[in-house]
């Protein structure tokens, strides 16, 4: 039974907050989250890091932007996620709205596999014949890709977040908030975000080259201005195309889908450009296929919050690059013809169907490999089935690790005697530097590798798997102890009787919350006064506590609760036939003590 534990929020943190007009439960939830004043709330665009203190971001706006004048061919290589999809989609509206001439690539995962190998810069070669290579969400690794591009002629600018190796790519320029000398202060910039910043850049450098006309744009829609961004620097006179500027904070609800969907942590920045977009998608300002997205989940667009990112619209959006081709999902974000988004939005909603059905039968799978070869003393899980679906084990070793809390892999098969791993990892590890400790110890036992510290990905020979968890797990036991495999649900406290109220879950609803930042949780105990199946496998419930009785769910769940529990909830606003009503929604539960 995991442990319950309240997040601890200082006092004069709380005070202050309150005293600077916070209210009370969330300036508690704020505090315990680090936040210290209200300005550390602010979300206005002037709070946004400076694009000045990201390494070579000059410098590679100043190339586009010649590159741009001298009418070169750029082309865009994405990642087939929901981060590279959005990056991709981020690159291609603003570019062509500076009148590049630019396409994208996005390979495919089961063809080519992540990043920009040498196939995908050959394969880029022989279609588009590019001047100029720009990866979005990639790229920090491909060590051999960016060599083949030089080889062939093309220059490459690495858009990428991912942690570097001891190497970087021989590129012509490289940004990236966690390469070495960096000193850009947001480390945890999503690919979507790095690009938006690199867009920002190079419009202050088209501007200073007078590519603007007139110089000053009209108001957009609803009031808004060009984001207040200082020009970074004077260019040589080459002649862009002219026009109005583009108003790239348009591109906002493609920065914040990216930025909640790659689960990066949300600090102050990544925050300010999340609340940014949402307020954007909630105005219906926003790209047609986000929109379709909402409207083919069956969600109100005008409550979109970071839940409706996450859970609704990028599961649908990842689900082009885990079945089929990504190709589908940039399209539905580049698109502004608002039929063609809600085609591609319906196809995308029908591969996700097929998505989750392939993932229910692995996970079972799954469960019943872990059961059948007791891993019950290990420290890590690393799972290989032959017929896994190679798009979908990302999903599954995630849903393993959230169910026995050890970082986990799981594999499926490749081509050429490989087999390819996704993992995700607990807090107390990690992930890409356990890797990186088991390539240092093991040479040639692991193909290439890259990631994050909670996700990380790799190939290697699948007759190799065997002594690849064996390393796996000695690596995981010297930097874990046991209490590390020790679950613990941080909450912030107990909900007073006045806190459950429509108003405060309408707040809580529209925050920005996420991984570093997470969504508000409770901790209390209630009398269960009525259950009953709803959806075959979904408990909703009647719980009582000092007199009062609340509407609870308790999703994916159906065996029935005792009289008396104490759970671990979320506060939420539950709308039924257009009236709204407060629901608890338990994530957690176990029979009362005492």
């Amino acid at each position: 039974m995991p442990a319950i534990v309240t997040r601890s929020a200082p006092p004069s943190a709380v005070e202050r907050l309150v005293n600077e007009g916070v209210y009370p439960l969330l300036a508690r939830v704020y505090a315990a989250r680090g936040i210290a004043s209200a300005r550390d709330l602010e979300a206005g665009f002037e709070q946004l890091a400076a694009p000045d203190a990201m390494l070579n971001l000059r410098d590679m706006a100043r190339a586009l932007a010649e590159a741009i004048a001298e009418r070169r061919k750029l082309l865009i290589v994405a990642d087939y996620d929901a981060d590279g999809a959005t990056a991709c989609a981020v690159g291609v509206r603003a570019l062509r709205g500076f009148g590049a001439g630019v396409d994208y690539l996005v390979p495919n995962r089961f063809e080519y596999g992540y990043g920009l190998s040498p196939e995908i810069v050959r394969l880029a070669h022989r279609q588009f014949r590019p001047d100029f290579l720009i990866t979005v969400d990639n790229g920090i690794s491909s060590i051999e890709g960016v060599a083949e591009a030089n080889r062939l002629g093309m220059k490459v600018l690495i858009t990428d977040h991912h942690l570097p190796g001891e190497r970087l790519p021989e590129a012509a320029y490289i940004i990236n908030p966690n390469q070495p000398g960096c000193a850009f202060p947001s480390k945890h910039l999503a690919g979507v975000g790095v690009m938006f910043y690199l867009m920002l850049a190079l419009r202050a450098e088209l501007r200073q080259r007078g590519a603007f006309n007139p110089p000053n744009p009209p108001l957009a829609k609803g009031g808004d201005t060009n984001p207040p961004y200082p020009p970074l620097a004077k260019g040589g006179g080459a002649d862009a195309p002219g026009g109005f500027e583009p108003n790239l904070a348009e591109l906002l609800p493609l920065v914040a889908l990216g930025t909640v969907a790659d689960v990066v942590a949300l600090d102050h920045n990544n925050r300010i450009l999340v609340h940014q977009g949402l307020a954007r998608i909630r105005d219906g300002r926003t790209q047609p296929g986000i929109a379709a997205l909402f409207q083919v989940a069956g969600r109100d667009v005008r409550r979109a919050g970071t839940r409706d990112l996450g859970f609704v619209v990028a599961p649908r959006l990842n689900a082009a690059g885990r079945l089929t081709d990504m190709a589908l999902g940039i399209e539905c974000l580049i698109t502004d013809d608002r039929g063609r988004a809600l085609r591609i939005a319906g196809e995308l909603d029908r591969l996700n169907r097929e998505r989750r059905a392939i993932e229910s039968g692995m996970q079972d799978e799954a469960l019943a490999a872990v059961e059948a070869q007791d891993f019950g003393e290990s420290y890590t899980l690393s799972l290989f089935d032959p017929a896994w679906h190679p798009g979908v084990i990302g999903i599954v070793a995630g849903r393993m690790k959230d169910r026995f809390h050890r970082p986990t892999i799981a594999f499926a098969r490749a081509a050429d005697g490989e087999i390819r791993g996704s993992g995700r990892s607990i807090p107390a590890l990690h992930l890409r530097d356990a890797l990186d400790r088991v390539a240092v110890r093991h040479p040639r036992l692991i193909s290439k590798f890259g990631g994050h510290a909670a996700a990380a990905g790799l190939t290697l020979r699948e007759a190799d798997f065997e002594r690849f968890r064996d390393a796996f797990e000695e690596t995981a036991r010297e930097l874990l102890s046991p209490a590390d495999l020790e679950r613990v649900i941080e909450t912030d406290g107990s909900l007073a009787d006045h806190e459950v109220s429509l108003e405060t879950a309408h707040l809580v609803e529209a925050g920005v919350w996420g991984q570093g930042f997470p969504r508000p949780s409770f901790h209390d105990r209630f009398e269960v006064v009525a259950q009953r199946v709803v959806g075959s496998r979904h408990l909703k419930l009647r719980l009582a506590r000092s007199g009062r009785q609340f509407d609870a769910m308790l999703f994916g769940a159906s065996e029935p609760l005792p009289p008396r529990i104490e759970a671990v909830h979320h506060l939420d606003v539950n709308e039924y036939q257009g009236l709204a009503s407060v629901q608890l929604t338990l994530q957690h539960w176990q029979p009362a003590s005492g």
